[in-house]
């Protein structure tokens, strides 16, 4: 059978030709991991020559971006800090878009179609478009002349375009979070609504904080410098302290839940005159079904919305929060100190070695008449079901 590798694949031995004057030398050894000397492969080179070319400006990474491959192009320049970006014009584009728009303000003068209404309120588009424009090009000066990142600057691996990295708390929103639960002791759902962050996430980041001003008492290390290092890699969110500008919504703190009740098709005939509104469509679907409004995990933004379209600013609409929250805290607070007064009017407690064992007067009016009522004894660790007892009729003996 013949050899399945070739003979030329095969290591020759190291024999001595007779012919051969000098003696023979034996072969060099060398390291297996090491290479030999002046021997650069075709990868190495291609590696030092993308690291001296366009690699080079990962050496030093442009403050306020996230500084991802994708973010440039093959000769390392920042696609979005080009000419033709909005946050890039130079001085004389500006002059051009004032010359512009006094030049459109000279024609709506001239023009005697245009009342003086439709003078004013295309001045009033001119002057937002400007302010727009000026808050863009204040942020741009904030991160250092680099412009904010786009959708397509968000992808750390090049050949992965359908993952984007998602923004983080900034420090400075997670501060401000800390203070408002922990030192101002607001609401931890209104909080949520004021800051467009979700109420689980505002609950961790109190926890984290907590523990970081803890350990920052008792005089432990901090890694400062990791946590510094990972949030300039990542796009944050950041928190604006001047009330008159909007927030940044964080993520989507509002999304309704899918029901296990709703995933059923239903065909419901209701009249044309008939205003069917979400409480009904609730009540088709199940009798003890609540409908959206009150479903959804943050029910004040609803109120928050009422009061922006009355035209009430960003303050305003704080302190209507802050005296709701205030009213609710003074009720809850209310409704505790009642419940402790009644459990200490109705209950006996016994101090015990270990446990304290606390007895209460149960009247057997309330079991109901078949012993299920929610006050009866044992009612909060349910009752045993009747389905393998003998003699028992499981099946439904009428129709309602």
């Amino acid at each position: 059978m013949p050899p399945r590798i070739s003979s030329s694949r095969l290591s020759q031995p190291q024999t001595c030709q007779c012919f051969r004057t000098r003696p023979c030398e034996p072969p060099s050894s060398r390291q297996f991991h090491a290479s030999a000397r002046h021997e650069v492969t075709h990868l190495r080179r291609d590696m030092y020559a993308w690291l001296k070319g366009p690699g080079k400006v990962f050496r030093k990474p442009l403050r306020g971006s996230t500084n991802y491959l994708s973010a440039y192009d093959k000769q390392g320049n920042l696609f979005r800090a080009k000419k033709d970006d909005r946050g890039t014009r130079n001085r004389d584009e500006v002059k051009e878009v004032a010359e512009n728009e006094e030049t459109a303000s000279r024609r709506d003068l001239e023009d005697e179609s245009l009342t003086d209404e439709d003078r004013s309120a295309r001045a009033e588009q001119r002057e937002v478009a400007r302010n727009t424009r000026t808050a863009e090009d204040e942020e741009t000066e904030a991160r250092g002349g680099v412009p904010k990142e786009r959708t397509t600057d968000m992808r750390p691996y090049p050949l992965n375009h359908m993952f984007r990295s998602q923004p983080v708390l900034s420090e400075e929103l997670r501060e401000q979070l800390y203070i408002q639960v922990a030192v101002n002791e607001y609401d931890l759902a209104s909080v949520a609504a004021s800051f467009g962050v979700d109420i689980r996430r505002v609950a961790a980041a109190v926890r984290l904080k907590t523990i970081e001003k803890q350990w920052e008492a008792e005089g432990k290390p901090l890694a400062k410098p990791y946590s510094t290092a990972i949030l300039a890699m990542l796009p944050t969110t950041p928190f604006k302290p001047d009330t008159n500008k909007s927030i940044t919504p964080h993520e989507p703190i509002n999304d309704l839940p899918v029901h296990p009740h709703t995933r059923q098709q239903i065909f419901y005939p209701a009249s044309e005159s008939r205003q069917f509104t979400r409480e009904d469509a609730a009540k088709v679907f199940s009798s003890k079904l609540l409908p959206a409004d009150k479903r959804i995990p943050l029910p004040m933004l609803v109120d928050l919305e009422k009061w922006k379209l009355e035209g009430l600013d960003r303050q305003q609409r704080t302190e209507r929060q802050v005296a709701k929250d205030t009213e609710a805290r003074e009720e809850a607070e209310e409704q505790a100190r009642k419940r402790a007064e009644w459990e200490k009017r109705t209950q006996r407690v016994v101090k015990g070695r270990r446990w304290d064992f606390k007895f209460q007067d149960i009247s057997v009016d309330k079991v109901g008449k078949d012993g299920r009522g929610n006050e009866a004894v044992g009612y909060r660790y349910g009752m045993p079901h009747v389905d393998r007892k003998r003699g028992v009729v499981k099946i439904p003996t009428s129709v309602a």
